[in-house]
Formats: structure tokens, sequence, C-alpha cells
């Protein structure tokens, strides 16, 4: 199985990860990503692995479990 992780201080608010897969992905008031689930389901797992490689300041990383 699989989780992912968001380092949120690290986030420069680049919105990739929103733009890739808005079901995992948020955003708050200033632009910094939330991370509205760390286990997607099977239908957005593959997405959202690549909003992982997508981010600009390595804010998400990707964990096996």
């Amino acid at each position: 199985m699989m989780r992912f992780k968001a380092d949120a201080p690290l986030c420069v608010g680049s919105g990739q990860c929103v733009l890739t897969e808005p079901a995992v992905f948020g955003q708050d008031d200033d632009g910094t990503m939330l991370l509205l689930t760390d286990h997607p389901d099977d239908e957005t797992a593959a997405e959202t692995r690549y909003a992982v490689t997508l981010c600009p300041s390595r804010a998400l990383s990707l964990l096996r479990e």
C-alpha cells in the first residue's frame, strides 16, 4: 500500500498538484497545498503519483507501507 506525505512548509504554492488531482490536493487561502487524503483510491492514485513528480519544491512524497 502507498501513502502520500505533504510537507506544507516547503510548498511554494504553484498549484500543480491541485491542477493534476483536485480530489486529493487543495489549497488554503495563502495558496499553500492541502492534502485532502493521504491514501487516494485506485481511481486517483496514478494522477496523485504524477503530481508528486510535478511539485517544484518537492513538498510531496510517496511512501510505501
